[in-house]
C-alpha cells in the first residue's frame, strides 16, 4: 500500500511513470489485493462460516486469490528480468537489443503476466466449482482451489499447469538474478582492479546485496509453493500451515527490500518516520 500511495502521488505530479515504476505499481497493486481477499475471506470462514456455503461466494475468492498471487509471482519475475537488461553490462548483440527495446517491451511483458495469471484464475474457479471441491474445509484462496482428494484424472492438469506457471517465473528469476549478480561483481572486480574511486562502487554492492536477498526468498517461495502442492494431496496440515505462513512473510519480506533498494520510496519512507517522530515529540512536549 506504502509503495502504491508514493508511486500514484509521483504519477499525479509528473503525469507519466516510467517502465520501473510500473512494474512496481503493478506489483504493490497485485500484493495489496491479494491480502485484502486472504483477509476477507479469513473473516468470513470465521465470523460468517455459512456464507461461504453460497453458491459462487467461495469460487470467487478462490478465483481472485489464484489470480493476485500469480500476479504477484508473474509481475515480480518482470521486475527481475527488467532489472537485469537495464543493469547488466553484456557486449552479447542480442542482450543490446533487449536493452535498447526493453522500456517498449514492458508493457507487454505485464500484459501477458496478467494473462497467465487470469487463465490459471479461471482453472482455479472451475475447480472449485466442482460438487466433490465445493465447500469451504476442503478448498480455500491461495491453495489454486485443491482439496484434500487425490490427484485423479480430473486435478492433475489443473496441478500440471500451476506447476508450470511456478517453474516458468522461477526459472526467469533464477537466469536473470544469476546474469546480474555475475554483471555487477564483475564491473565491481574490475573497479577494485583499476584502483576506480566511483561513487557507483557503494550503490553496485547494495545492488547485489539486494538482488541476492531476493534470489534466496524467492527459491525458498518456490520450494513452498511446490510442498504445499504436494502436501495438500496428501493430507499433511501442519506442513501446509508453516508453508502458507511463509507464502504470506514474502510478500512484505521483498517490499521492503525493494523500498529500501528505491532511492525514491526510500527517501518517501524516512520523510514519513521523520515527521511522525517530530509530531511525537511536540505531543510528548505539550
Amino acid at each position: 500500500a506504502f509503495m502504491v500511495c508514493v508511486l500514484c502521488i509521483g504519477w499525479v505530479k509528473k503525469k507519466t511513470l516510467n517502465s520501473n515504476e510500473k512494474i512496481l505499481l503493478l506489483l504493490g497493486c497485485s500484493r495489496f489485493c491479494s491480502l485484502c481477499i486472504s483477509w476477507a475471506y479469513s473473516f468470513l470462514s470465521r465470523i460468517y462460516p455459512n456464507y461461504l456455503y453460497v453458491h459462487t461466494v467461495l469460487q470467487l475468492a478462490v478465483f481472485f486469490q489464484a489470480f493476485f498471487n500469480h500476479c504477484n509471482l508473474w509481475f515480480s519475475a518482470c521486475l527481475c528480468v527488467f532489472y537485469c537488461i537495464k543493469i547488466a553490462n553484456f557486449r552479447n548483440s542480442f542482450f543490446i537489443y533487449l536493452k535498447v527495446k526493453i522500456d517498449r517491451m514492458v508493457m507487454w511483458l505485464l500484459l501477458g503476466s496478467g494473462i497467465l495469471a487470469l487463465a490459471i484464475g479461471i482453472v482455479a474457479y472451475n475447480i472449485a466449482d466442482k460438487p466433490h471441491c465445493n465447500n469451504h474445509n476442503s478448498t480455500r484462496p491461495g491453495n489454486f482451489g485443491k482439496a484434500n482428494i487425490k490427484m485423479d484424472k480430473h486435478f492433475f492438469p489443473s496441478f500440471f499447469f500451476a506447476g508450470c506457471g511456478y517453474a516458468a517465473s522461477f526459472m526467469a528469476v533464477i537466469f536473470s538474478a544469476v546474469f546480474l549478480l555475475f554483471s555487477l561483481w564483475k564491473h565491481k572486480r574490475k573497479m577494485q582492479t583499476n584502483s576506480m574511486k566511483d561513487l557507483s562502487m557503494e550503490a553496485h554492492i547494495r545492488a547485489m546485496k539486494s538482488i541476492l536477498s531476493f534470489l534466496v526468498m524467492y527459491s525458498i517461495n518456490f520450494v513452498c509453493l511446490v510442498l504445499e502442492m504436494v502436501y495438500v494431496t496428501q493430507k499433511i496440515s501442519h506442513m501446509t500451515f508453516l508453508i502458507v505462513v511463509f507464502q504470506f512473510i514474502f510478500p512484505g519480506l521483498h517490499s521492503l527490500i525493494l523500498i529500501f533498494s528505491n532511492p525514491k520510496l526510500e527517501k518517501a519512507l524516512l520523510r514519513i518516520l521523520s515527521l511522525e517522530r517530530s509530531l511525537r515529540h511536540k505531543v510528548c512536549m505539550s
